[in-house]
This record gives C-alpha cells, sequence and structure tokens, in this order.
C-alpha cells in the first residue's frame, strides 16, 4: 500500500506545543511568529522533517498558515478546509480563520497593538513578506528569525535522501540540454549571467530526472542555478547522486551542496522569481533582478512525447477504475472507507506499471463526502451505507502520466435532491468540455460557466473548477488553473481538471473530474483561430444520479459520445465481468 490509513491528525497535544512554543517566543524577543505550511521549496507537498503547521496545530491540509501570539493563535485556511480544521484542531488553543474573508495582515494588528513577529527567511517569498509587512507598519515589525518551532521539536524527522533518477527521454520528450539552451536565451536576453531555481518540479523537468524525497510527488528536493551558457548548478545531498546520475546530467550539470557559498560565488546580475523563492535568496546576492521562474510555462505546456504518455497513462488508469467501480457496483455491505481505498489501490497496483499514487485518495461516503479534501484514518473511517453518496477523488503516478479522476456514485437508491444536484454538477463539467475559446483566454474567464447551472438554483461550491497537472509530475501543476484569480492564459499542451462540485454539510458530496489538453479546436470557418479541450479520462459517469430531462441535446450527445468512446477505449482492457457492467454503464441516455 501506497496509502498510510495512520491517524496524522493530533489536536491534543496543540495547546503544550502551542505553551512551548509562546515560551520560546518570549525568550527570543518576538511577540509572535509566522508557521506556514511550507518549506523552503514552498511546494504544496513537504516531506515529514517540514511539516510544521501539521506538528503544532493538528491541522494536516495541503494549505494554510498559523499565525501564534500571546494571546491568540489563528490557523488560516481556505473554503477546502473549512470543515477539516474544525475536527484537526483543539479550538481551546488555536482559533479557526477563513480565508479570504480572514487576512492575515488585517487580522494581525486586530490581535496585536504593537510589538515584533518573527519569521523564517526560507519559508515566505519576498512578496508575501514585503506586502505583508506594509499592510501593518509601522506598528508591527516583521523580523527574519532562525525557526522556533524547529527549536521545540525535539523528534524532528530527518530530511530524505533517497537518489535522485534519470527520468527516460521516450517520456521526457526532449533532452535536458535542449531545454538548457532555449531557456539559457532567455537569461541573455533578460542580461542575466544566471537565474536561482527553487521549485522541485522545475528542477527536475529542466534535468530531465525525478525523486522520491516527496510522498506521491516523484521530486527531488533541491535546488539550482541555471546559467546564461546552460550549464546548471544542483544543489543537493551528494548522497541522492549516484554514477547512473552523473553519467545522464553530463558535464555541464555539476552537484554541490553548498546553497551559500554558491549563491556568494555569482557574479553578474542573477535572476529571482520574487513569487516563489525564499526572501533569503535574494538576500545573499550582490546583484539580482526579479525573473519569473523560466520554466513554469513550458513545463506546463507538454510536448507530443509526454502528451502520448499521458494519454497511454489514462487508458491504463481507466481499466483500473472500471475494474472498480465494477466492484463496487457488486456491494459493499459491511465495508469501510478505508476498505474501499485498498481495493482501489490493488486495482491500479495490477497493471505493474503503478509507481505511486498520485495523492492521499479521497474517499468520503455519506457526510465525510462533504469535507472537500478529506482523508480517510483510522479515526474518521467510516462504514459505507446504503442509499448514500460514496465521492472518490484518486490518481496514479505513472513514468509516462499522472492522473487525477473523481467519480461520485450511488450506494443503493438515490434521492431526488441527490439527482437533482448530480445534474447541476455534471451541467457545468459538460459545459467545459464542449468549449472552444479563442487565444488570451484564462481560467477565470471559464470558471463561471462550470459554477452557472449551480448558481441558477442558489448554489456553489469553495474550491477551484481546475488545475494544472505534471507529466509524471507534481498533481497539482502550475501557472494555469480553472478558477476566479487565474490570469493566465490557456495555452496548448496544458493538462487541467475539470472538476465542479457540490457539498452539502453533515450529508454528502457530489464531484466528477475528468482531466482535459488544451488543443487546437477543429476549424470551423471563423475569423478566430479557436482551442479546445481533448479528454484524457474515459471512465463512466453514474447514469442512476442523472436527470435527462435537465440536460440539453447537446449535453445528451456529448455524454453520450463519451460512453460509447469509453466503452470502445477501455472494453478490451478490463475483465470479461467488467465489459459486461462497463456495456451498461455507457448505455446512452
Amino acid at each position: 500500500m501506497f496509502q498510510s490509513f495512520k491517524t496524522q491528525s493530533s489536536p491534543e497535544t496543540g495547546a503544550a506545543r502551542l505553551k512551548s512554543l509562546r515560551a520560546a517566543l518570549a525568550q527570543a524577543g518576538l511577540h509572535g511568529f509566522l508557521i506556514p505550511r511550507a518549506d523552503a521549496h514552498r511546494g504544496e507537498s513537504v516531506a515529514p522533517c517540514d511539516e510544521r503547521l501539521a506538528w503544532l496545530t493538528g491541522f494536516t491540509g495541503s494549505d494554510g498558515h498559523c499565525a501564534v501570539l500571546p494571546d491568540i493563535a489563528g490557523v488560516f485556511v481556505d473554503g477546502r478546509y473549512t470543515l477539516q480544521v474544525k475536527n484537526q484542531i483543539d479550538t481551546a488553543a488555536f482559533t479557526p480563520q477563513s480565508i479570504p474573508e480572514d487576512k492575515l495582515a488585517s487580522w494581525l494588528p486586530e490581535h496585536l497593538d504593537k510589538g515584533i513577529v518573527g519569521y523564517d527567511p526560507m519559508l515566505h517569498s519576498y512578496d508575501e513578506i514585503t506586502k505583508l509587512e506594509a499592510a501593518i507598519a509601522p506598528d508591527i515589525t516583521l523580523r527574519q528569525s532562525p525557526n522556533i518551532v524547529d527549536a521545540i521539536w525535539q523528534d524532528r524527522p530527518q530530511p530524505p535522501t533517497e537518489k535522485i533518477r534519470p527520468h527516460p527521454l521516450e517520456f521526457a520528450g526532449q533532452t535536458s540540454e535542449e531545454k538548457r539552451k532555449a531557456l539559457a536565451g532567455k537569461l541573455q536576453d533578460a542580461g542575466l549571467s544566471a537565474t536561482i531555481l527553487t521549485l522541485p518540479d522545475s528542477i527536475a523537468w529542466l534535468l530531465n530526472i525525478r525523486g522520491s524525497d516527496i510522498a506521491n510527488t516523484p521530486v527531488p528536493l533541491a535546488f539550482a542555478i541555471l546559467h546564461a551558457d546552460a550549464r546548471v548548478v544542483l544543489i543537493t545531498n551528494p548522497a541522492k547522486s549516484s554514477a547512473a546520475l552523473e553519467a545522464h546530467l553530463g558535464p555541464d550539470v555539476t552537484i554541490v551542496e553548498d546553497f551559500a557559498a554558491a549563491l556568494k560565488a555569482l557574479e553578474g546580475k542573477v535572476g529571482v522569481d520574487r513569487a516563489t523563492a525564499p526572501i533569503w535568496i535574494s538576500q545573499q546576492l550582490s546583484d539580482f533582478a526579479w525573473f519569473p521562474d523560466p520554466c513554469i510555462l513550458p513545463k506546463a505546456c507538454k510536448n507530443e512525447a509526454e502528451l502520448n504518455g499521458s494519454r497511454q497513462a489514462h487508458l491504463r488508469d481507466a481499466a483500473a477504475m472500471c475494474e472498480f467501480l465494477a466492484w463496487v457496483d457488486q456491494g459493499l455491505d459491511g465495508l469501510t472507507e478505508i476498505d474501499v481505498v485498498k481495493k482501489l489501490e490493488s486495482f491500479r497496483g495490477q497493471s505493474n506499471a503503478l509507481t505511486d499514487i498520485s495523492f492521499d485518495t479521497i474517499c468520503g461516503s455519506g457526510p465525510n463526502g462533504a469535507i472537500i479534501h478529506y482523508r480517510v484514518d483510522e479515526t474518521s473511517n467510516r462504514t459505507i451505507e446504503n442509499n448514500t453518496l460514496l465521492l472518490v477523488d484518486s490518481g496514479g503516478q505513472y513514468l509516462d502520466g499522472t492522473t487525477d479522476i473523481t467519480r461520485t456514485v450511488i450506494i443503493g437508491t438515490p434521492d431526488s435532491e441527490m439527482i437533482r444536484c448530480f445534474t447541476l454538477v455534471l451541467k457545468g463539467m459538460l459545459a467545459l468540455s464542449m468549449l472552444r475559446f479563442p487565444d488570451g483566454i484564462a481560467g477565470s474567464h471559464i470558471d463561471t460557466l462550470a459554477r452557472a447551472p449551480l448558481w441558477a438554483e442558489g448554489l456553489d461550491y469553495k474550491h477551484g473548477t481546475g488545475h494544472g497537472v505534471g507529466a509524471y509530475l507534481s498533481v497539482h501543476e502550475g501557472p494555469a488553473r480553472i478558477s476566479r484569480v487565474s490570469d493566465v492564459a490557456l495555452q496548448t499542451g496544458m493538462i487541467l481538471s475539470n472538476e465542479p462540485g457540490y457539498y452539502r454539510e453533515g450529508e454528502w458530496g457530489i464531484r466528477i473530474e475528468n482531466l482535459f489538453v488544451v488543443r487546437p479546436a477543429r476549424d470551423m470557418g471563423g475569423e478566430d483561430k479557436m482551442r479546445g479541450f481533448e479528454t484524457l479520462t474515459w471512465v463512466p459517469i453514474d447514469r442512476r444520479l442523472i436527470d435527462p430531462a435537465r440536460l440539453s441535446q447537446p449535453e445528451r450527445d456529448w455524454l453520450n459520445g463519451y460512453h460509447a468512446e469509453v466503452l470502445a477505449k477501455i472494453g478490451a482492457k478490463v475483465s470479461a465481468k467488467t465489459r459486461a457492467w462497463l456495456k451498461a454503464a455507457c448505455a446512452p441516455i
């Protein structure tokens, strides 16, 4: 099993740890301290040694932060985690705060008249700190400090030292040398001698390497310096290297361990990404300019080898999902959410191609389905009940691609409200699937289309509609996404999720998710060249939860065409018993 069901949250330890932290702050002359859910690479996933927010507060979500003051400690989370945080923290010690309604910049002055708040300069970007400083000055001052949480975390795990692996060219589609030379040209055009890379997935993509330092995300934890002559200095623990890796990297990539020394040795103007790089980095450089990470956009725009790999990974994954859904339909009497997760992972593992799951499976039955990023553990585990909804959001990591799919199915018989809400969610998902759009359209322009059917009946959901997905990299990848706040234009080759939902607290949750890729649309003779989406996910959607009367004819046609294609693509890849189930599941409506 890749997934563990051990209860990770420990709210009962929060009060004592908070007391120790406040004592350490007083000794350091600080009135507060900022604890983000981040490491020095500022990625979404972190190693156990960097789970400071979870260790202190008990909150285990993938995004959030805590601000500790003498008399209050706020835990800030967005709409995905408003239910989860209440279950995971000691609310007598910590106070949940909802983003974006509650902002740290206004919360700090409200609860601290005057004082000094410390922060670890390796865990915050320049943009983050300068914006906060401007908002709280002059009464509150931010001060760089050694990490106070680390000072009191006596059994803190050691940093990971997993070996770095070459990533085969057949899956990467482009050599590292080609990528480095292309980006080096951009540095030369910007008048830079080098630029600093801090995001592990950027470095993994650039050097065609992968790692195992982070659960579910095949990246090594490292920094890198890309020079304008296409040389790279890779900063990581040398124990992660090997003769095979050195041969793969070649003579123009060197490995060193001392990051500060490597930065001090740089000459000329050096690029630093003000939005993602730790503020500490720019402070080590004598001459620098703000320069966005040059890997982010080309990494997001997958080449044909990466897209072909993703297509194959999704076909393989769809076969496992269909075997799983057919098994679910046989009945789950007496089984629990953990039983379901284990069974799904076993189906994925039967391909012998699964290297990891792409994230901890979200398997929520009944009221647990309303917790958007629910993770089942030994404490929360529910027995599956009849006549309720089961939401399963899961994915796999394969050498040729990363998958992410959500299906919500009925266990037993649905009621009319389940059918109504499921159909509204489906209509939003179909609206994006069928969309054509011109150049320059960003995620914020189309997010509304997925929500409109729900809005029309007074409903909504508190998460983005879609996120980028990597090529055997992070299941959550920038810079593009489908949300109200994304202004990044959607470009050919970008893989995104399409996952509207609806959640009724205390009862059930609904989400339907496919992945699709931005592609040129078929020329319809208009004035503008259009783009559209090519679907990558091929798994049936539960017809028992659909009200056909609520679908337009184009929506019915798309759904029936999709199910026909699911049967054509997957039918020969599953067992005879599942093939019979699939034929029924893909029947037209």
